[in-house]
């Protein structure tokens, strides 16, 4: 490459600097020294690595954008997946591609295990997969992140729930309640956590922990841990799992412990920590209803290996966790908070629920998107003793329309 020419397309990226650096995970300072010829290369080889998908991640209505190898390119946009023109013209290409991504985030794809977790500086997150685990080539799954903050009051303008609800969760938010967030993969689990969070008050000590850590908490006191894939070769490094990280922030003295998901044992750690004053502790958890949401809690509870009898498993649940609210990405497209409901404790040896919100689908418009309610099930929470201690009885009654008792 002419040094004429590389000077010239330096010139023309400047303005853009600050977003590739972001992307890229490279700091640039004001009034720092020309950079050598050598390090404008590579950094003009960097762009041109992710060239091909540039135009994605500036896109601000793509949420996921999905590599299949070199037989093309989807993106998901409004909940729906569409094909892209973006083509790679052989699967080398695209595993290059690949492992320009790992290596900005210090991972490597080792070929005795061709997969990779992993995150842009951006936020965005990065799971990558190569043969022999691939049979068709490499695959690359990026789930972006909205650079905007996005809050209950946004959610609710974009009809994922109602101003009814989000008041509601604001209030859990502040009291304290242990919640768990259920649904689907794509359902907008994280985006919810991140909203239903921003209510937890700034003197609070939060730690968090993640696989990736996307998160993005708004209060000056927040912890962030994530995890260590094992890394093979001759300086071989062990895995460092959300379970261990559980049990460290434990130690760290937290007010408050978000899991970013919880998918095995550390569902137990989870459980301990709600139960041994840690609470109003967050997490997630892929499930389709909040009754199998339980059911999957229980299931991971046991994958301890503690041998616990299944009711004080069920005992030790009831006690933990105050609310579960399931999101779903419906037909059409578009995210709903679908159930909040509260545990209310145990009943022989069955945890008992009673759903508080509902949305009722009633139809479906001309566009195609499904119409319905939000609607309170007029059940009274059994945690308003605690509304009333964190003083926010009067907010939930506004939100409710109805006349607490006095506590």
């Amino acid at each position: 490459m002419a040094d004429n020419t590389t000077d010239q397309r330096i010139a023309m990226l400047e303005t853009q600097l600050q977003l590739m650096t972001r992307m890229l995970g490279v700091e640039v300072e004001e009034d720092v020294p020309v950079v050598t010829q050598s390090e404008k290369e590579q950094l003009l080889r960097a762009i041109d690595e992710l060239d091909p998908i540039k135009k994605l991640l500036d896109d601000e209505t793509v949420n996921d954008i999905l590599i299949n190898g070199d037989r093309g390119v989807f993106v998901e946009r409004r909940g729906k997946l569409e094909k892209t023109d973006v083509k790679f013209d052989s699967d080398t290409t695209v595993f290059k591609l690949a492992e320009a991504i790992v290596k900005r985030v210090g991972r490597h794809i080792h070929p005795r295990r061709p997969l990779v977790d992993a995150r842009l500086p951006d936020g965005s997150r990065v799971n990558i997969i190569a043969p022999p685990l691939s049979v068709d080539g490499t695959m690359i799954s990026i789930r972006k992140f909205s650079k905007n903050t996005i809050t209950l009051d946004h959610m609710v303008e974009n009809g994922n729930l109602s101003p009814q609800l989000a008041e509601f969760l604001k209030v859990a938010g502040k009291c304290r309640l242990n919640v768990i967030i259920a649904g689907g993969t794509g359902s907008g689990k994280t985006t919810l956590l991140n909203a239903v969070s921003q209510h937890i008050l700034p003197d609070e000590r939060i730690v968090t922990i993640e696989d990736a850590a996307e998160l993005r908490l708004a209060q000056p006191h927040i912890v962030r841990l994530e995890t260590k894939p094992v890394i093979f070769g001759r300086n071989r490094e062990e895995e460092v799992t959300i379970r261990d990280l559980v049990k460290n922030a434990l130690r760290m003295r937290p007010d408050r412990i978000i899991v970013g998901e919880v998918r095995g044992p550390e569902a137990f750690d989870m459980m301990q920590a709600m139960n041994t004053g840690h609470e109003g502790s967050l997490t997630t958890v892929h499930a389709n209803h909040p009754r199998d949401a339980m059911a999957r809690i229980e299931n991971m509870v046991t994958m301890a290996n503690l041998n616990l009898p299944a009711a004080a498993i069920r005992n030790q649940i009831a006690s933990a966790i105050h609310l579960v609210v399931q999101i779903s990405r419906m037909r059409d497209g578009h995210r709903r908070v679908t159930y909040v409901s509260e545990v209310v404790g145990m009943e022989s040896d069955v945890i008992t629920m009673q759903d508080l919100f509902v949305f009722q689908n009633k139809g479906e418009d001309k566009n195609g998107m499904l119409v319905g309610d939000f609607r309170w099930s007029g059940i009274m929470p059994r945690f308003i003793r605690r509304v009333a201690y964190y003083g926010e009885s009067e907010r939930l009654a506004k939100a409710l329309g109805v006349r607490l008792p006095n506590m």
